[in-house]
């Protein structure tokens, strides 16, 4: 087991800048950072992002391999199907996993143990070696359906973080209410960071 690696997945929901945020302070903490990256979330981070991303894991890793200042081999890019990657064996299994942002149907999936690509096997490698998973849901009003595989994987020891920013920092950008959702992300990876004051302190 990496206890220096984690695993990274993008899904088709709505906020990808949270997962581009926690890609960045990842690198730039020094983790080497296996990264999935959906279809659907190729789609979406054309529509809220400037990358235009394409279906190749080799040139997605080269991309942000530059863009991120990462260095030679500290970013893993793998497909849905590359069933050989660490991540689809418990004999290599990460140090925790963040799937940042969760699509409903990703979370169905994982709930369900479906294991129908790798992200959702890499899931459920976590779940089953008993490390840390993180699911940053992006969905409003969450249904009956939603909300019974949020407390199914809560019971199982998964971290269910909806992507809900507070306003007590006083945030006076978009980026700021982003670092906001990262900065617990990272506080429960036990990452260091410095992007928000906490409760109670000045800035």
């Amino acid at each position: 087991m990496s206890r220096n690696t984690i695993t990274l997945a993008m899904t088709g929901a709505s906020g990808i800048p949270y997962g581009m945020r926690l890609l960045d302070c990842l690198l730039g903490n020094g983790k080497q950072v296996y990264l999935l990256i959906s279809t659907a979330a190729q789609v979406v981070m054309s529509l809220e992002t400037d990358f235009k991303v394409s279906g190749s894991p080799r040139e997605i890793e080269s991309l942000f391999t530059r863009h991120f200042n990462a260095a030679d081999g500290q970013l893993r890019v793998f497909g849905k199907d590359q069933w050989m990657a660490p991540i689809a064996s418990g004999s290599s299994v990460s140090e925790a996993m963040v799937v940042c942002p969760c699509s409903s149907g990703t979370l169905a999936a994982i709930a369900c143990g479906t294991s129908d690509n790798l992200l959702e096997r890499a899931a459920d490698v976590i779940i089953k070696e008993q490390r840390k998973l993180i699911l940053v849901p992006r969905e409003m009003p969450l249904s009956p359906i939603h909300l019974e595989h949020m407390l199914t994987l809560s019971r199982m020891g998964v971290v269910i973080m909806p992507a809900c920013p507070g306003f007590y920092q006083r945030p006076r950008s978009v980026d700021d209410l982003v670092d906001f959702v990262v900065a617990r992300i990272l506080d429960h990876l036990g990452v260091d960071h410095a992007l928000l004051p906490r409760w109670s302190e000045s800035e």
